[in-house]
């Protein structure tokens, strides 16, 4: 759904949260359900991010769940258009879809330019863990890219994830894989945003337990305990701490304090 957002408890909160961390090493996750979706926290926070990179920073986006064109109509919603981002070399994106995808097991291919394309290799005892670390390496070869032909840009990068679970599935299935990617990512100069579902994980030790461990803080997007209704669709956590309500409508998504509706 494209939507835009008003309100703003959840910047609010996130200005809260982040006045504590180093700027340029964090990792935040975002937590939600199959029924209650979280998307609209990672759009709010990529449209965030866009905004720093005015002052030289670039914005990586590793699309696994939907494509460019579809995050283009949703941030221009919120009135940042990833077309221009792109175009002045604010913003790297991988689309990063799998339309052939044989289980865990993927072939996956990283749509760089209209000319050029980077592989990930289907999994055996070591690609999963190479095609890690080459995506890796091709951000970063790409971000010194736009710093060559840009003298003022900064060496700061916000990486975000649509989807961890998508990245599991293409590393193999391997949480050691996935780890050790974000571990790259936030080993220099850079904060990382992801998105990931809790329902997805069967209990005990898995990926979405080293994540808890891994993180800095955590937004959890839940359904409510009575059921959804016409005026509120679930509720945020914010680091464990500041909780409110959110109602998704056609273009905006509301929040606000429990009680507080009228």
């Amino acid at each position: 759904m494209s939507m835009a957002y008003s309100g703003n408890l959840l910047d609010e909160a996130l200005g809260h949260v982040s006045s504590t961390w180093n700027p340029r090493r964090r990792f935040l996750l975002i937590e939600d359900f199959v029924e209650t979706s979280g998307a609209f926290v990672l759009h709010q926070l990529a449209k965030n991010a866009l905004a720093k990179s005015e002052g030289g920073e670039i914005v990586v986006f590793l699309a696994f769940a939907q494509n460019f064109a579809h995050y283009d109509r949703v941030l221009r919603k919120l009135g940042c258009n990833l077309s221009i981002q792109r175009e002045k070399k604010r913003l790297i994106f991988f689309e990063l879809l799998d339309r052939q995808f044989p289980g865990l097991y993927s072939s996956m291919r990283i749509k760089k330019t209209k000319k050029s394309k980077l592989h990930l290799l289907p999994k055996n005892s070591s690609t999963g863990d190479a095609g890690c670390r080459d995506l890796y390496a091709e951000i970063h070869r790409i971000a010194a890219s736009c710093r060559s032909s840009d003298k003022d840009r900064s060496s700061a990068m916000t990486i975000l994830i649509d989807d961890l679970s998508l990245l599991e599935a293409a590393a193999g299935g391997s949480s050691d894989h996935v780890l050790d990617f974000l571990h790259y990512c936030i080993s220099s100069d850079s904060s990382l945003i992801a998105l990931t579902h809790v329902d997805i994980y069967p209990a005990g030790p898995t990926l979405l337990s080293h994540l808890h461990y891994l993180a800095d803080a955590i937004i959890k997007a839940e359904p409510l305990r009575t059921g959804s209704s016409n005026q509120v669709h679930g509720q945020l956590t914010v680091a464990r701490g500041q909780t409110f309500l959110f109602r998704v409508k056609e273009n905006a998504v509301e929040y606000f304090y429990p009680g507080t509706l009228t």
